[in-house]
Formats: structure tokens, sequence, C-alpha cells
């Protein structure tokens, strides 16, 4: 589900980016099937990430527990997931980039 509050009045710059990344993003399916455990990955990831974001854009705001969750992931790294992506190709490699980009508009949105 996503969220449809406008964030028009008065939103920052990266919170409207971030509805348009995410709106996009939603609206695209999955770029894989089957058991491979790269895909998992990517999949647990964007699940993972996308309960953050619909919380986000229906706040305009990043809540301070998933701003903490969001730091422990960064400080962590995001290795596995550009190897999925370098090691499946297109179109995953596209789908983990728009992943990591809607998790740095995600980062420079206010905590509250």
């Amino acid at each position: 589900m996503t969220s449809r509050r406008p964030l028009d009045k008065g939103a920052d710059e990266e919170a409207l980016r971030l509805r348009r990344l995410w709106e996009e993003h939603v609206h695209r399916p999955f770029p894989g099937t089957g058991d491979d455990p790269r895909l998992q990955e990517v999949a647990l990831y964007s699940s993972w990430l996308g309960s953050i974001v619909e919380v986000a854009l229906l706040k305009g705001a990043l809540d301070p527990n998933h701003a903490e969750m969001l730091k422990t992931r960064r400080a962590e790294g995001n290795q596995v997931l550009f190897r999925a992506g370098g090691e499946l190709g297109e179109p995953v490699r596209s789908y983990v980039a728009r992943l990591i980009t809607i998790e740095d508009l995600l980062a420079q949105l206010p905590v509250r």
C-alpha cells in the first residue's frame, strides 16, 4: 500500500523525490523468480526498506526507531546487494540501484 497523503505543502525536496521514486518502484515488477538466495536477499531488503518508506511518507519524516535501523544497516554496507545485482545482471542491477537511491533519500529525511 502506498501512502497518498500529500507531501507538497512545505515538504522537503528529498521527501518529494522519495515519493516519486517510491511510486515508480512499487509499480514495477520484481525482477526475478525462483529460489536463488541472491534474489531472496534483494526481495527481503526491498520489503524491509518498503516498510520504512511507507511510514516515512505518511509522517513526512523518519521515525527515530527506523532512523536507527537505517543507520545500522548503512554501517553494515550493501555489499551483498551490490554483488547480487552484479552477478544477476539486468534488470536486478537497476532494481538494486533504485533501492539504494531510495535508502539514500530516506537517510536525508528529518527524524521526528
